[in-house]
C-alpha cells in the first residue's frame, strides 16, 4: 500500500506478467479474422468488395458464428492490459501512445487502404463510366462531386474506415476508460475515505447466465432500431454497428475487470469447459438449422429477432469463456515463432483485407466452388499477410505503430 499526495492510502498497481497464452489466443483470433473475411463473398449476404461469387449456406453460418463472438473476444483481450499500462505510464503518456498506435493506422488506412478497395468496387460493380483514381478519391470517396441519382450502397460518399472500425472503437473505449478511471479516483479521494475496493470473485455459472441474459436484453432493445449490419457514423467519424455494441462494450469492461480482479488466473476451468461444451453444441445446432432460418431475424420487434438476440448472446458468452479456458489450460507454450506471430498480428489485422480482396478478384471466373475459393483465399492471404507485417514492422518508424 502506498500513500497519495493527499495522505490517502491507495493500492499499489500490480504488474501483471505477460501471459503467453493470451498472445497465442490473439494469434488465433487474427487468423480467424482473415478466414472470416475470406468467406464474405462466398456465404453471407452482407455487402462486400467482391460480388457475384458462388455461395454456400455453410459459410454463411460460419460467418454468423464468427460474428457472434470473435470481435467481442478481441475487445476483451485488448482491454486486459489497459489498466496496468495506463497506471505505469501515466495518463498523458499512455494516451499519447494509444493515439499513435491506434489513431495513425486509422487515419492512414482511411486515406490509402480503404479508398483503394472502394475504387476497385466502383470500377467493377457500379456500372458508371470509368474514372481515374484521383478523380474518384476527390469526387466519390470524399464526396466533393455530385451524388449520382442511382447510387448504390453501402453509403455516400464512399469515405469509410472498413475493417479499421475495430481500431477506432478500441481507441474510443480506451479513452472513455481513462476518463472514467480518473473521475473515479477523484471521487474516491474526496468521498471514499481511502477504502480499497475488494476484488470481485471470478464469475461462475450463475454470473455467466446473468451476463448472457443482460446482453440478450440490451441487444434485443438496440436491434429494435438498429438491425445487424447497419452502421452509423458517430460524430461523423466513429464507425459503429449499434447491434453489436452491447457485446463489444461489455467485453471491454470485462477485460478491465479481469485485470483488476485477477480473473484470468482465478477463473475455475471446470466452469469454462462446461460453457465451451454449450457453445460448441449451439454452434453444431446452428449449422444444422442454418443462420438464415426463419426462426431468426436481424432486428425488429418480433419473436425471431428476440430468438437471434438470445442465441447470438449465448454463443458470444459461451465461446468467449470457452476459448479463454482452452488457451489458458492447453495452449500455453511460447516459442520464437509464436512470439513473432504475436508481434505481427496487429499489422496483419491492418493489412489483410487488401490481400484477401485481391485474391478473391484473382480467383473470380476460375470455376471454383465457394468452399474451394474460400480455402484458397484464406491460405494465400495468411501466407502473404504475416511476412508482410513482419517486414513492415522492422522498417524505421513502423515499429512504433505496428
Amino acid at each position: 500500500m502506498n500513500t497519495s499526495d493527499s495522505g490517502i492510502p491507495v493500492p499499489v498497481p500490480r504488474r501483471v506478467r505477460r501471459l503467453d497464452w493470451l498472445d497465442n489466443l490473439r494469434i488465433a483470433l487474427t487468423v480467424l479474422v482473415v478466414i472470416h473475411h475470406a468467406a464474405q463473398p462466398y456465404g453471407p449476404e452482407d455487402w462486400w468488395y467482391v460480388e457475384g461469387q458462388p455461395r454456400t449456406p455453410a459459410l454463411a453460418t460460419l460467418s454468423a458464428v464468427d460474428g457472434s463472438f470473435f470481435m467481442s473476444l478481441f475487445f476483451f483481450v485488448s482491454a486486459v492490459f489497459v489498466p496496468g499500462s495506463c497506471r505505469r505510464r501515466g495518463f498523458w503518456r499512455f494516451l499519447k501512445g494509444r493515439l499513435v498506435r491506434l489513431g495513425i493506422p486509422v487515419v492512414v488506412g482511411a486515406l490509402t487502404i480503404v479508398p483503394g478497395l472502394m475504387y476497385a468496387y466502383y470500377v467493377h460493380y457500379r456500372g458508371y463510366p470509368p474514372i481515374s483514381f484521383p478523380r474518384y478519391f476527390l469526387d466519390v470517396y470524399l464526396g466533393l462531386g455530385e451524388k449520382p441519382a442511382d447510387w448504390t450502397r453501402p453509403s455516400w460518399p464512399d469515405l469509410q474506415f472498413g475493417h479499421l472500425w475495430f481500431i477506432q472503437n478500441l481507441l474510443a473505449y480506451t479513452v472513455l476508460y481513462m476518463v472514467c478511471s480518473r473521475v473515479g479516483r477523484l471521487l474516491q479521494r474526496y468521498y471514499g475515505g481511502g477504502r480499497v475496493r475488494a476484488a470481485r470473485p471470478a464469475p461462475g455459472h450463475r454470473a455467466l447466465a446473468g451476463l448472457t441474459a443482460a446482453i440478450t436484453a440490451a441487444t434485443f432493445l438496440v436491434r429494435l432500431w438498429y438491425p445487424l449490419d447497419e452502421w452509423v457514423p458517430v460524430l461523423d467519424f466513429l464507425q459503429v454497428e449499434p447491434a453489436r455494441v452491447p457485446q463489444y462494450a461489455t467485453f471491454f469492461i470485462l477485460g478491465v475487470l479481469a485485470y483488476r480482479d485477477a480473473w484470468l488466473e482465478g477463473f475455475d476451468a471446470r466452469v469454462g469447459w462446461v460453457w465451451l461444451g454449450g457453445g460448441l453444441a449451439g454452434t453444431a445446432v446452428l449449422f444444422v438449422i442454418g443462420a438464415d432460418a426463419a426462426c431468426f431475424a436481424p432486428g425488429g420487434f418480433n419473436g425471431p429477432a428476440l430468438a437471434w438476440a438470445a442465441y447470438d448472446s449465448a454463443l458470444c458468452v459461451s465461446l468467449c469463456v470457452g476459448l479463454l479456458t482452452v488457451f489458458r489450460e492447453a495452449v500455453t507454450p511460447r516459442s520464437r515463432l509464436s512470439a513473432e506471430l504475436a508481434a505481427d498480428s496487429y499489422g496483419v489485422y491492418i493489412l489483410h483485407v487488401p490481400l484477401v480482396v485481391a485474391t478473391q478478384y484473382y480467383l473470380t471466373d476460375h470455376g471454383l466452388t465457394a468452399a474451394s475459393a474460400w480455402v484458397m483465399t484464406s491460405v494465400l492471404a495468411l501466407a502473404l499477410a504475416f511476412p508482410l507485417a513482419a517486414g513492415l514492422r522492422r522498417l524505421p518508424g513502423f515499429r512504433r505503430v505496428l
